[in-house]
């Protein structure tokens, strides 16, 4: 099992509940991993890195402490650094998360996760720079780039 932090939260009733662990995975389903319900925000990331990283007009992802985040199965390939990469499963290529801050962050891909979370994404972020065939139609805040 591959920790990013000294410890998830146990399911014992003291710390989280079973249902504030969501489980997520790839799509061939060999890596699987689990975080804490506890994202501090979500994003619509529409930079050409995440648009080609997911092959889609942008990456939906919600950040958390990194510590919080475990995979459970399999392992999964790494682009980048120890400090700042991307995690995809080897076999399938999903991307499951990036690790992101000087690795005390994750950005989990909304996509991966199996169960829902508490969280939905609140701007999109790097709109300078999205897909020139994709429309934005919600009226979510927009951002040429970070949040300021």
């Amino acid at each position: 099992m591959r920790r990013f932090g000294n410890s998830l939260p146990a399911y014992d009733g003291n710390n989280m509940t079973e249902n504030q662990i969501l489980a997520g995975q790839c799509y061939c389903g060999g890596v699987r991993y689990r975080v804490a319900d506890l994202f501090e925000y979500a994003l619509n990331c529409h930079c050409s890195g995440c648009r080609r990283a997911t092959g889609s007009a942008f990456k939906p992802f919600a950040g958390i402490a990194a510590r919080h985040l475990t995979v459970t199965q399999g392992e999964v390939r790494v682009y980048g650094d120890a400090l700042c990469h991307d995690a995809h499963c080897p076999t399938c290529g999903s991307l499951l998360y990036s690790l992101v801050r000087d690795a005390t962050f994750v950005h989990v891909a909304l996509g991966t996760l199996t169960d829902t979370p508490s969280i939905r994404p609140s701007a999109h972020i790097f709109v300078a720079s999205k897909a020139p065939w994709y429309d934005i139609t919600d009226d979510l805040p927009q951002y040429e780039g970070h949040i300021p």
